[in-house]
């Protein structure tokens, strides 16, 4: 029998390289896992011609520009990574009856709210990688209304840069750091997002399901609580300083509060939303047996 096949752009990335280390959970389907050699999405125009060739029945876009302080001046990079090709993506699938699936980002938001943000909750941007990231959702539904956005924040895992494998490295190195304590969100263990991915492709049988959701872990803290939290149960000996965003200047700005409420994609696609600690402990163990 003929199985779908499920391609998945920035096979290199947390999101990527966590859908990969599940995929073989998921025999009744067959995987492409595309590289930046294999499929350049800053080369838009060859991407139709790629989806054309493979015929995939679910795209998954993991690929994106993250660099948030390079993308203030690499411009034309970010944008065609992020929203044109997104766009070229989406047209794609539409005309051959792909579901697409693309993961958007916390920053689409300004950052000033006091409540986790709806799906629906007005978007504005404070930096360049949000506009661009923005952007990406736009073009995507209006080139493909059937698409699938899921907005997440504050990724990491076992794989690649982040937060939690900068600090491990740093908190080794040094008796005390220092990490801001005025930006809010939820951590977002990729592996967890992964899951959530493949759930959600078993339950699109239909089309009843399109448009945006909210993906993150459950809980809600700041830097400075999180780095404490890798500290500790790291076992490392390292004081961990809470400073202000102020005292941290960045070349783009970043959004103080970014909670989002995950209620939608819970109650959709009958998803347990995972408490950040656990996700948290299961990674720093598994960072412990694993050598990269």
């Amino acid at each position: 029998m003929h199985k779908p096949l499920i391609l998945v752009t920035g096979s290199n990335g947390q999101l990527g390289w966590s859908l990969q280390k599940i995929a073989t959970n998921y025999t009744q389907y067959n995987f492409l896992f595309a590289t930046r050699e294999q499929l350049d999405l800053s080369n838009t125009s060859t991407i139709a011609d790629f989806i054309h060739q493979h015929q995939p029945a679910y795209l998954i876009n993991c690929a994106a520009y993250t660099a948030v302080d390079k993308a203030e001046t690499e411009q034309e990079l970010a944008i065609n990574i992020n929203a044109y090709a997104v766009a070229e993506m989406a047209k794609a699938c539409a005309s051959i009856g792909a579901k697409f699936i693309t993961i958007s980002t916390d920053y689409v938001f300004d950052g000033n709210g006091t409540m986790p943000y709806q799906t629906n909750h007005t978007t504005n941007p404070v930096n360049y990688y949000g506009y661009t990231k923005w952007l990406g959702e736009k073009l995507a539904l209006e080139n493909n209304a059937a698409t699938i956005i899921i907005r997440t924040s504050w990724v990491y895992c076992e794989h690649g840069n982040n937060f939690v494998k900068t600090m491990l490295r740093l908190m080794k190195l040094r008796t005390e750091i220092n990490v801001v304590n005025d930006q809010i969100g939820s951590p977002t263990y990729a592996p967890d997002l992964a899951n959530a991915i493949f759930t959600i492709i078993t339950k699109l049988t239909d089309n009843q399901f399109a448009g945006i959701y909210h993906f993150s872990n459950a809980g809600i803290i700041s830097w400075h609580q999180f780095a404490e939290k890798i500290c500790l149960l790291a076992k490392l000996n390292c004081t961990v300083h809470a400073i202000p965003t102020s005292a941290y200047p960045t070349p783009a700005k970043r959004p103080k509060y970014s909670v989002m409420d995950t209620t939608a994609i819970s109650k959709d696609f009958d998803i347990a939303m995972i408490n950040w600690e656990e996700s948290l402990k299961t990674c720093i163990n598994n960072l412990e047996n694993y050598h990269q």
